[in-house]
């Protein structure tokens, strides 16, 4: 059988396999009119043909038919139960109401796609630190070169709470994770004193107020590095990135920057890597330019590293920040951020173990 009725075939199972996770009634699945073109199908091939081409459609119905035992199997297991009725600690166990399996979930694909990313840089010899929820003004913007009637602070749209620090600025919800750099500097700043460089990645979500759409959620995870030392340049920041993104999409990439502004970092770039899905040409997924903007970086501003209490004359680094949904979504050609918030079962399923990506 040649490859062109295998694709023929293969493209059934797929269409089918992503039909069965929305069917109510599973089994409706092998009467569907697809798997049936495939039988009378067989009637149309040439004879050297139709034994192996019948032979694998039958094979796809039995697939297709273990798999709605399997759904149905896995229905039956989930009773209905009142979540929020109350029941006694010492109530018969027969009486209690029954917990799902560990079996049937599984590790939420940004929580998946995080610990790989940290690996690698726990590999380049970064260190890790999770970010806060919650921090003051001082963290979000004047450790960072934001001054107080600073233009760029209306740029981030903060969320902030009603209650105040003591020094009586409302908290806020980090809108990025450079809140963290001066903890950071701060912390690390030892390492610097005994001839070693600070090297630091910092994961974390935070909140922004967009207007949510495709592209843009007000929740999301993002991650800071930090790395400061001596007689460091912007070579080190863009060959640091280099390394990360071809360890992560597993193929060599072409890289560029153009300039930018961060109030925290001077001089600030944008940093773009060249489409991985259509070496450069122009496809859907970089807008036909060849580029994908990944993340903003640049060496760390003076002010900043004096704020920690670092002799900027003697010690230089650089930062980056960028979306981790972002490298998620180009490595699994997710289209619409929201579904990692979504809560859907059947885009979550996808990412179980043995399953595929969208």
């Amino acid at each position: 059988m040649n490859q062109e009725l295998t694709d023929e075939i293969n493209n059934v199972r797929g269409l089918l396999e992503a039909r069965l996770l929305t069917l109510d009634d599973k089994r409706s699945i092998l009467r569907s009119i697809e798997l049936k073109a495939l039988y009378e199908r067989i009637k149309t091939l040439p004879d050297e043909n139709k034994a192996a081409y019948g032979q694998a459609v039958n094979e796809l119905r039995r697939h297709l038919d273990q798999l709605v035992g399997e759904a149905e199997g896995f229905a039956q297991a989930l009773a209905p139960i009142d979540v929020s009725a109350p029941f006694a600690v010492n109530s018969a166990k027969d009486r209690r109401p029954g917990l799902l399996p560990a079996n049937y979930g599984s590790e939420h694909p940004i929580m998946s796609e995080q610990t790989k990313i940290l690996s690698i840089f726990k590999g380049m010899g970064f260190s890790i630190v999770e970010s806060r929820e919650i921090d003051d003004d001082w963290h979000m913007f004047g450790a960072l070169n934001f001054p107080e009637g600073h233009p760029a602070r209306d740029d981030y749209d903060t969320f902030m709470t009603i209650q105040t620090d003591p020094k009586g600025k409302q908290w806020i919800a980090p809108a990025h994770t450079s809140t963290m750099q001066n903890r950071i500097l701060e912390r690390y700043k030892p390492e610097l004193d005994g001839g070693q460089p600070i090297a630091v990645v910092i994961p974390g979500r935070v909140f922004r107020n967009e207007d949510v759409d495709a592209r843009h959620e007000h929740t999301f995870y993002q991650m800071e590095g930090v790395y400061v030392g001596e007689n460091v340049s912007i070579g080190n920041l863009i060959a640091t990135l280099k390394t990360f993104l071809e360890s992560y999409y597993e193929t060599e990439i072409k890289v560029r920057t153009q300039p930018f502004y961060f109030p925290f970092t001077e001089p600030s770039l944008e940093f773009s890597m060249g489409c991985p899905f259509c070496n450069q040409k122009g496809c859907r997924v970089c807008s036909h330019s060849g580029w994908i903007e990944m993340l903003g970086c640049g060496m760390i501003h003076p002010n900043v590293l004096q704020y920690a209490g670092i002799d900027h004359d003697k010690y230089q680094g650089f930062a980056w920040g960028c979306g981790i949904e972002r490298f998620i979504m180009l490595k699994h050609g997710i289209e619409d951020i929201r579904l990692f918030e979504s809560g859907r079962l059947d885009f979550l399923r996808q990412f179980s173990l043995g399953g595929g990506s969208q």
